[in-house]
């Protein structure tokens, strides 16, 4: 039987949302990555690939023929028009992969871990949206660090992606990750007891 509930797990840059899936995992939950799987679709030899040269030029391939993420980032960053034909290209295949790869789960649920969940009209593909927040100045010096970026630069990617109000406002469920990594796991223990009932049809309203 595929899984009865779908988890939609986003949140911002740098936000944690990878140790979340992890302890998702560790605890047994089917996890699909749509970062991975978007990798997937533009190796070589795949449509995907052929037609973001055709749209972008060859100089996104690097000297092995494979896709140049980080040239193709820099492209389409500061071009919001370039940046959704893309995404066109890239995000209906992932889309039907993890459509596909859900279904074929055997879990009370799963988790679809979709940094761009909200922002790509993805909402449908789950059954309830998990938000990984943190307060900005947290998600800036985290993320800095991470990628031995300026404080300036992170803060740029954060502007441009959507706000932190918004995403909170669009969550079913909150992660709370200004803490250390202890208080995150009980947190994602304490939504696994929770989902599991809820997948089983034990809560108040579960089936309506």
């Amino acid at each position: 039987m595929s899984p009865r509930l779908r988890i939609g797990l986003t949140g911002g840059i740098g936000s944690g949302k990878s140790t979340v899936e992890g302890l998702f995992a560790r605890l047994g939950v089917p996890v699909l990555d749509a970062d991975r799987i978007a990798r997937e679709v533009v190796e070589p030899g795949q449509p995907a690939l052929g037609e973001l040269v055709a749209l972008l030029g060859a100089d996104i391939l690097t000297t092995e023929r494979r896709l140049d993420r980080a040239r193709v980032r820099e492209r389409v960053f500061k071009d919001a028009r370039l940046r959704r034909r893309v995404e066109g290209i890239v995000h209906p295949r992932v889309r039907l992969l993890m459509e596909t790869r859900a279904e074929r789960l055997q879990a009370p649920y799963c988790v679809l871990a979709i940094p761009l969940l909200l922002e790509a009209g993805q909402r449908t593909l789950v059954d309830r949206v998990l938000v990984v927040d943190m307060p900005r100045e947290l998600q800036i010096e985290r993320t800095g660090v991470r990628d031995r970026a300026s404080p300036e630069a992170v803060a740029r990617i954060v502007d441009a992606q959507l706000s932190r109000e918004e995403r909170l406002a669009a969550a079913d469920d909150v992660i709370h990750n200004d803490g250390d990594l202890e208080n995150l796991a009980r947190q994602v223990e304490h939504l696994h007891r929770f989902y599991g009932r809820l997948a089983a049809g034990n809560l108040p309203g579960a089936d309506e």
